[in-house]
C-alpha cells in the first residue's frame, strides 16, 4: 500500500500528467504538426513511467517485504514479475 506521503507525492504528478493529456487533446484540435503532438505523447508517456516505477518501488518495499515475512514470497515474486513483464513489454 502507498503511504499517505507517497500519495502525496504522487497526486501533482497525476494532475501534470492530466494536464499534458488535455494538452495533447488541444493540439489535436487546433491541428498542431504531428511531430508536436508525438513528443507530447512521449513526455506524458515517460511522465506515467514514472509514476508507475515509484508504485513498483514502494510495492516492492511494502507489500513483497511483508509477503516474504509472512512466508509468501514466492507468490508475491511471481505477481511482482508479472506485473513487471508487462510494465516493460
Amino acid at each position: 500500500m502507498l503511504t499517505a506521503q507517497e500519495k502525496h507525492h504522487l497526486k501533482p504528478r497525476l494532475k501534470k500528467i492530466a494536464g499534458q493529456i488535455n494538452g495533447i487533446d488541444k493540439m489535436l484540435d487546433d491541428g498542431r504538426y504531428c511531430i508536436d503532438v508525438l513528443q507530447q505523447i512521449m513526455a506524458a508517456r515517460a511522465a506515467l513511467n514514472k509514476v508507475a516505477l515509484i508504485i513498483l518501488e514502494s510495492h516492492a518495499k511494502s507489500c513483497v517485504v511483508t509477503a516474504i515475512k509472512e512466508n509468501r514470497a514466492e507468490q508475491s515474486i511471481d505477481e511482482l514479475m508479472d506485473v513487471f513483464k508487462q510494465f516493460t513489454g
